[in-house]
């Protein structure tokens, strides 16, 4: 069982940066593969990033490639999501996960545990 605690969203300008951390519970959190996706209402959840348990494979959606970047320290059982040069259209709902499933899954429904998300802003 891993119990997944997001922090770090607001309300920030255009241009602006924030740093999402997710903490998981438990300890095994270094056998699981760990995303970040993004939910406005009205849509589906999108992954974001992903990065494998070991760090050492990342995953990112072309709207945010080059400007987020996706960490992880197993020694403090967190995963970290750099936001760089925000956009109005990043504004959403960002969600961690976990799974064991192996490779770049990019389907929710495929993540085992799941944050409560936290907001993220982006004014214009």
């Amino acid at each position: 069982q891993v119990q997944l605690v997001e922090s770090g969203g607001g309300l920030v300008q255009a241009g602006g940066s924030l740093r999402l951390s997710c903490a998981a519970s438990g300890r095994t959190f270094s056998q699981y593969n760990m995303a970040w996706f993004r939910q406005v209402p009205g849509k589906e959840r999108e992954c974001v990033a992903r990065i494998s348990w070991s760090g050492g494979s990342t995953y990112y959606a072309d709207s945010v490639k080059g400007r987020f970047t996706i960490s992880r320290d197993n020694a403090k059982n967190t995963v970290y999501l750099q936001l760089n040069s925000l956009k109005p259209e990043d504004t959403a709902v960002y969600y961690c996960a976990a799974t064991r499933h192996l490779g770049i899954v990019l389907v929710a429904t495929l993540y085992d545990y799941w944050g409560q998300g936290t907001q993220v802003t982006v004014s214009s």
